[in-house]
């Protein structure tokens, strides 16, 4: 009797090991689709904007080298790259640019922070990687849409407002930002996972609707392309992530 009691355990144990695996297969993951990419954490830079009284603040914030959350090299010069923010507004949708400028007349956006005003002080927000750098439809939303609360946003919709353009460009660069050397992707992901809260999630579903009311044309640099190898198999999907950049 005692046999039997311990054969049937054994198998109920071997159905539950097994049981959870087939429920796994359709499980999703959203990655980001070039190396690039991994010098920049969208959702520390929403952490940063969240928290930024204003676009001057943020942009400061963002290229901090304390902060640490730019580490990009697009270039490849062996240094990292100044990130400088300008944005476009139509009505009380805002798109907020962030922009390498590599060149002279070479510039490659990295991401977007777009935002809408829709009824009374509601707020959606988000923000969209570059294509060229994230892949298609890369988002970091709030998991919480309530963010009329983050002090950055009465700020940019006050009754009188300007659209802010970063006064730095390529050579010129301000007297706090300092040359440095990018660090491995190792090192990088425990400098940002501090900023990997649950304020934000990686969604491939954009939520600010009227995004399209911004005359807004992405700058695209040569120096910058991306390479995307999918593999797909039953209950996997594999990624190999490459970036190419073509030289002068």
């Amino acid at each position: 009797m005692k046999k039997q009691y311990v054969t049937s355990t054994a198998l109920l144990l071997l159905l539950f090991c097994f049981c959870p695996v087939s429920a796994q297969k359709d499980v999703t993951v959203i990655t980001p689709t070039s190396e690039a990419a991994e010098g920049l954490d969208l959702q520390a830079v929403g952490e940063l904007f969240k928290d930024s009284k204003d676009l001057e603040e943020f942009e400061k914030k963002l290229n901090d080298s304390e902060t640490g959350i730019n580490n990009l090299d697009l270039d490849e010069n062996g240094e990292v790259d100044f990130i400088r923010v300008v944005e476009d507004i139509s009505d009380d949708t805002h798109v907020i640019i962030l922009q390498v400028p590599l060149g002279e007349k070479e510039f490659q956006d990295v991401a977007t922070i777009e935002g809408e005003k829709t009824n009374g002080d509601s707020y959606n927000m988000q923000v969209h990687g570059n294509e060229v750098i994230y892949g298609t439809n890369y988002y970091v939303a709030p998991a919480v849409v309530h963010i009329h609360t983050w002090p950055i946003i009465p700020w940019i919709y006050r009754p009188v407002y300007r659209p802010y353009r970063s006064a730095f460009y390529f050579g010129h660069y301000p007297h706090w930002w300092k040359v440095r050397h990018p660090v491995t992707v190792n090192v990088y992901r425990t400098h940002t996972v501090r900023f990997r809260t649950k304020t934000f999630a990686v969604t491939k579903t954009g939520r600010v609707k009227s995004f399209n009311k911004v005359n807004y044309r992405p700058h695209s640099s040569t120096l910058v392309k991306k390479k995307t190898t999918i593999t797909k198999t039953k209950g996997k999907t594999t990624i190999k992530r490459t970036t190419v950049k073509k030289k002068k």
